[in-house]
């Protein structure tokens, strides 16, 4: 039981020290349900991330059946390194190239909502702000001092922190709400992507509920009837 207890208490550590001391994040709602926004989301993340962040746990096949995409589709849309449909998102850079370009090569981020949370992602990319000394010019309040540039600064726009808050001062091709709207599809998608058997399981789970409403309506029924008998 000791053993027990200290395990749940060194796993939850690292969330219990990010809340005592990082910044306060916005919560996030996760919502699968919501095709349109998972396909919007996998558009932004194959245009945007994988050209230097890998995602070898997904295949691009898996996504066009979840996603309600054809094959066709996902292999003029979203592969772009010559490969095709049934292939993982392998990314083209190579290890040490990315270790020389950005201090450590980027990782696999098929799994980052499940280990960093959605609403941990939702903040880290809303954060980024001007800082002429990193090495590609801007920082992070979620993630201080990440080597990640901001991928989606020409969407977004330039921000900088003002009084420790973050301002917008160089407006980009979106206002922030649109901004915001993108960045949320993304998360959704990378959450999906971290566990894709989460749609079956809700779609299951939809099921089994709808079974258990009309189970009990009959099982009542004859339950009133067998009663009657007895009285």
């Amino acid at each position: 039981m000791k053993k027990m207890i200290l395990a749940c208490l060194l796993a939850a550590a690292p969330a219990l020290v990010a809340a005592a001391s990082g910044p306060a994040v916005p919560s996030f709602e996760v919502d699968l349900n919501n095709r349109a926004g998972l396909q919007r989301g996998a558009r932004t993340f194959v245009n945007y991330c994988v050209s230097c962040h890998s995602a070898e746990f997904m295949r691009y096949a898996r996504l066009a059946q979840d996603l309600g995409l054809t094959p066709e589709q996902v292999q003029a849309n979203m592969v772009f390194n010559g490969g095709d449909a049934n292939q993982v998102m392998r990314v083209a850079m190579r290890p040490k190239d990315g270790a020389a370009w950005f201090g450590q090569a980027p990782p696999d981020i098929t799994l980052s909502a499940r280990s960093r949370g959605a609403d941990w992602l939702y903040a880290y990319m809303r954060s980024f702000y001007l800082d002429p000394s990193r090495p590609f010019g801007v920082n992070n309040t979620v993630f201080p001092n990440a080597a990640m540039p901001h991928v989606l600064a020409s969407l977004q726009g330039t921000q900088e922190l003002v009084d420790g808050h973050l301002t917008l001062t160089a407006p980009g091709a979106l206002e922030p709400e649109e901004y915001d709207a993108l960045v949320r599809d993304l998360v959704n998608f990378m959450v999906y992507m971290g566990e894709p058997a989460k749609l079956v399981r809700y779609g299951l789970g939809v099921k089994v509920l709808l079974f258990l409403l009309v189970f009990s309506g009959l099982a009542y029924l004859v339950k009133r009837e067998y009663w009657r008998d007895v009285h």
